[in-house]
């Protein structure tokens, strides 16, 4: 993007499509295909079309860390392809320097919702052992993740977790911490 006037549309763009994305999730725990590939594409297309070759290619940058730093978490079980998809499409319309800042904010408020979403259940039941079971299992995916090398096992570790699991619509802690970032980077 090169100047702060035609950069203005891009991310009121982005933010509505997390925002529309968010909203699903949370109704729906699921982000669709329909919204993520066409998010992806029109990015790369934009940025073609605007910056030509140079342009693709800062927004394939950003395409693929936007899926990359998504990937492990998506593997291990920590969120749905739709999540990384969507992030993907964040990359792909904002570049790899705002897909970064996006992450690490995004990551912040992820683990304070998923925080936040034990302790409500563990208040709602009247029952701290919700709070130390998904203690418990967080510790256990730790050790999984610092000793098992292969991701194929981490996928079926996580596979047979999740119909236990406590789940997070993390469309909604992505919009969160990237309208976030946007903002506190002057871009919104």
């Amino acid at each position: 993007m090169s100047g702060a006037e035609s950069a203005f549309p891009v991310v009121l763009f982005v933010a509505v499509m997390l925002v529309v994305a968010a909203v699903i999730d949370g109704w729906k725990l699921k982000v669709p295909n329909w919204l993520t590939f066409p998010f992806v594409i029109t990015g790369w297309a934009y940025h073609l079309a605007t910056g030509g070759l140079h342009g693709l290619g800062s927004s394939l940058l950003g395409t693929g860390l936007g899926l990359g730093l998504l990937l492990v978490p998506y593997v291990v079980g920590g969120m749905g392809a739709g999540d990384v998809k969507l992030f993907a499409g964040v990359g792909s319309w904002m570049g790899a320097a705002v897909t970064w800042g996006a992450f690490c904010v995004s990551t912040v408020i992820g683990g304070v919702l998923a925080i936040g979403l034990v302790a409500y259940h563990s208040l709602r039941a009247r029952d701290w052992g919700v709070l130390w079971r998904n203690w418990a299992r967080f510790q256990m995916v730790s050790v999984e993740l610092a000793t098992i090398r292969n991701p194929g096992q981490l996928a079926e570790l996580a596979a047979a977790r999740k119909p236990s699991a406590m789940l997070l619509p993390y469309g909604i802690p992505l919009a969160i911490g990237t309208i976030g970032y946007m903002f506190w980077a002057g871009l919104l």
